[in-house]
């Protein structure tokens, strides 16, 4: 009995040992880990991986469009348009000042509601609704002596010669701007509204609440408007 459990503990040990041998040779390197020395090699440190490439910088897309007019500031303007009935008379032309766009931008969009071409012209906002003179419009006003620009629908009116010469007055059809003819906010050109001025200063001048367009572009803009016709302004 002694012999066979002496035979049996034998070919366990063997067994044992041919396993730890089979793991050691699966391993490279093991064994030859085991009987050498450690050299200055073997401590060299690990190099870090590569960063990966830094991608390349894409500018955000602007919210605003100085060729079309964007939909949800189209649809404001026409519910405008349809919510004032007959106050406005002719129906077939609209403009829209999209006075979320810097002044930068042309953002002073005449429609033909019929063909559904249109123009965009630069138009200047007012000082008190650009107090730093960013560019941008920051605020609306209907308020007198604030020389802001105010938000809502007004119907363009008679022709006269005025300060600023060839002018448009406008009348407020909503409660944030029905003192525009009391304020005398119309529609005249001025030199702070020429292109140039965005070659020389990134930006407009400010008017005192008036829409002003370049002195170049009055004509054109009086043909388009005319009287009785709608001028949209907000800020979506």
């Amino acid at each position: 009995m002694q012999i066979e459990h002496d035979s049996v503990r034998d070919r366990r040990a063997l067994l044992k040992n041919g396993l730890v041998l089979a793991a050691t040779l699966a391993v490279p390197g093991t064994v030859s880990a085991a009987t050498r020395r450690l050299t200055q090699q073997d401590l060299r440190p690990i190099a870090e991986p590569p960063l990966p490439a830094p991608r390349p910088m894409v500018a955000a897309r602007p919210i605003t469009s100085p060729r079309v007019v964007r939909p949800d500031l189209m649809r404001q303007a026409l519910a405008a348009l349809q919510g004032h009935g007959s106050r406005v008379a002719q129906r077939d032309r609209i403009a829209i000042a999209d006075m979320a766009a810097p002044s930068s931008e042309a953002r002073f969009h005449l429609i033909d509601l019929v063909s559904g071409k249109s123009r965009s012209f630069l138009v200047a906002h007012g000082s008190g609704s650009d107090p730093a003179h960013t560019g941008f419009l920051k605020r609306f006003s209907n308020e007198p002596n604030s020389n802001a620009s105010s938000e809502g629908s007004f119907v363009t009116a008679d022709y006269y010669v005025g300060k600023h010469g060839r002018s448009q007055r406008l009348v407020g059809l909503d409660p944030t701007n029905d003192n525009a003819l009391a304020r005398a906010i119309v529609v005249h050109s001025a030199w702070y509204a020429n292109r140039d001025m965005l070659r020389s200063h990134g930006m407009l001048g400010r008017s005192q609440g008036c829409f002003a367009v370049g002195e170049g572009d009055l004509s054109d803009v009086f043909a388009l408007l005319g009287p009785g016709r709608m001028i949209y302004s907000a800020k979506v």
